[in-house]
């Protein structure tokens, strides 16, 4: 049976997102090279500690590729290390300066985040977990 198209979730990957950065922060006059980015919430689903098939993981590699310089913060993971896919050695950033990053690029949407005050004190928001659903910026776009 087919399930209405309502109900199918649409599906991001890694190289959507980034697509979708590139592209957004290009209509901002910004490359992403260069670009200071933070991302929200790596681990794989909301508020759990598991990185198992995070596609954070392939996405932090990939802005990191184009030149971007990129900091993480995720409640549940205070230390990405290495693993067998990935070397990142991040620690994670506070969330106090977030006017500092070119832009913010949420992933998981973990229910401890104040996403009303991550979207008034960033420059861009990209939302790719629907967190911001309820929050209307200039400056938040979704994936």
């Amino acid at each position: 049976m087919q399930m209405p198209y309502s109900v199918i979730e649409k599906t991001v990957t890694p190289y959507s997102v980034i697509e979708k950065t590139v592209k957004t922060l290009n209509a901002r006059r910004k490359t992403i090279s260069g670009a200071k980015v933070l991302v929200l919430g790596i681990a794989s689903q909301s508020d759990i500690a598991d990185l198992r098939e995070s596609p954070a993981l392939t996405i932090i590699e990939l802005l990191r590729r184009r030149g971007a310089e990129v900091a993480y913060n995720d409640p549940y993971l205070p230390f990405l290390g290495h693993g067998r896919h990935y070397d990142l050695n991040l620690t994670c950033a506070s969330l106090d300066h977030l006017g500092r990053y070119d832009c913010v690029l949420i992933l998981a949407d973990h229910s401890g985040y104040d996403y009303a005050r991550i979207a008034r004190e960033s420059r861009l928001v990209i939302d790719t977990s629907n967190a911001t659903r309820d929050i209307s910026y200039p400056n938040v776009v979704h994936c």
